[in-house]
């Protein structure tokens, strides 16, 4: 059952990258990333209201928030919070300055770093079937870097490879403590309160960064697909967490399959938004997606 809720979140994750795209294009990052925060906080806190002041209408069902303890409990979730918003600042910046089909596969590599980190951390185990999907997603990023250079893209010495590359690290991480938070808390009280944080650190960020310099940088206008990057990334977010809230669920492959998400990504990027080198680029998702199948294959 996690293994098809991972898939699930994997294809809404697709389209919040598209909508995330097109609502970059042209656009000041940080007030997008600010309305994506207050967005995805409008639709988690009528559900943390209805389970504090009525809570028999949600009691028994998967939105339920509970009451938590505290302190004790939010100092988890700050600190969630942090890792995250570091995570799509950077992301955000990349998404803005490359292509999505490049975009794309890089961050199809981040669960490589999370199964280092499921490993060490969490003593899990892969087998033989496993262990190939995670070395051809290896080789597809190597092979990505190529693609790359034919649009003068150096991933050596491109800023915003690298600040792709950070966000893809910085996401491994937080997939990690969202392995270990889940094993702690419920996974509504963890999605519903991070969002609310994360809204409060942006409209910091918007108040001492953004705003004495916004006349001097790139201008911010509204498009309706940022409701829609909030939309999807809740949903997916949801679909997530209540998959590693299962018992047998592994982070290294939910992780993995999520990533799958580059399909949904790369078919926009080629037929929307008219990227280039497709050719190239399509072995290496090919690649991913063979890897993707071979986990499938172990995890059955």
């Amino acid at each position: 059952m996690w293994l098809l809720l991972a898939f699930c979140s994997a294809a809404l994750l697709g389209f919040y990258d598209v909508f995330k795209k097109k609502s970059l294009n042209g656009n000041a990052v940080l007030p997008v990333l600010a309305l994506n925060t207050l967005f995805s906080s409008l639709i988690f806190i009528p559900f943390i209201l209805v389970s504090r002041f009525c809570p028999s209408a949600l009691q028994d069902t998967i939105f339920f928030v509970p009451e938590t303890g505290g302190w004790e409990v939010h100092k988890y979730i700050v600190l969630k919070s942090v890792i995250v918003l570091s995570s799509w600042t950077f992301g955000y910046f990349g998404m803005k300055h490359l292509p999505l089909t490049i975009v794309g596969p890089i961050n199809a590599t981040r669960p490589v770093m999370t199964l280092v980190g499921a490993l060490l951390i969490f003593g899990e185990r892969l087998n033989l079937y496993q262990w190939i999907g995670v070395l051809l997603a290896v080789v597809s990023f190597f092979m990505l870097s190529r693609s790359g250079k034919k649009e003068g893209i150096s991933f050596e010495h491109n800023r915003w490879v690298w600040f792709v590359v950070l966000a893809a690290l910085l996401g491994a991480i937080s997939g990690l403590y969202d392995k270990y938070l889940m094993g702690m808390f419920n996974n509504m009280v963890v999605q519903s309160w991070y969002n609310i944080y994360q809204l409060f650190m942006m409209g910091a960020v918007l108040m001492f960064l953004w705003l004495p310099k916004r006349k001097t940088t790139t201008p911010f206008h509204w498009d309706w697909c940022i409701p829609l990057i909030s939309l999807f990334l809740s949903a997916a977010d949801f679909v997530y967490f209540y998959a590693l809230g299962m018992d047998d669920s592994m982070i290294s492959i939910v992780s993995m399959v999520r990533r799958g998400s580059v399909v949904v990504s790369f078919l926009f990027g080629a037929m929307v938004f008219r990227e280039k080198n497709l050719r190239s680029k399509a072995v290496d998702l090919a690649l991913v997606l063979l890897g993707m199948f071979f986990l499938y294959l172990g995890s059955r």
